[in-house]
């Protein structure tokens, strides 16, 4: 049993079930080469045994930041989508503005959490963040802000534990057969 957080733990004997992961980089500035915290994600989730569904950008604007996510929703080939970047204060930071509307549901307590872990890293910095989530036509949804460090603080910490099947006593995995329910 690895620890992880207070009150988590691996069920070693539990299979793993690999989840389909975008990655959309919210930013005016950053590229391909350029863009490590995507890439620093990307990578993350490949290491962890899932499947990186796909890798965009989108730029500081709400439309395209939307058209992605939808596209990303509607194609029934992805069940978590993470973007990094544009959560902030300033006003080309337009990430929860595009995507908290899509919401069918939202998941409160990634941010409280998420703030929790980003204070022990940056201390009260973590208040001009933004970073959200919540489920759009049954595809899970993380916003984190841009920098190397919040992608660490939220995929290690928070993220990558509830999108293992292994995490007990509960994660967000064993969820996803029953999103859609009526």
């Amino acid at each position: 049993m690895n620890a992880l957080a207070p009150g988590g733990r691996y069920d070693e004997a539990a299979a793993r079930t690999a989840v389909r992961v975008a990655v959309l980089t919210v930013s005016d500035t950053r590229d391909e080469e350029s863009d490590t915290s995507g890439k620093l994600l990307a990578d993350r989730v490949i290491a962890a045994g899932h499947v990186l569904a796909a890798r965009a950008f989108a730029p500081d604007d709400v439309a395209a930041i939307r058209a992605r996510i939808q596209a990303w929703t509607d194609s029934g080939e992805v069940d978590a989508i993470i973007t990094t970047g544009g959560t902030g204060l300033t006003g080309r930071d337009v990430t929860p503005e595009a995507i908290a509307p899509l919401f069918d549901k939202t998941i409160d307590g990634f941010s409280v959490i998420f703030h929790l872990v980003s204070y022990q890293s940056v201390g009260l910095s973590t208040l001009q963040s933004r970073a959200l989530a919540g489920l759009i036509k049954g595809v899970f949804v993380f916003c984190l802000p841009g920098s190397n460090g919040a992608v660490r603080d939220g995929w290690d910490k928070v993220i990558a534990a509830q999108l293992d099947s292994r995490h007990r006593p509960c994660n967000l995995v064993e969820l996803m057969p029953r999103l859609l329910e009526t």
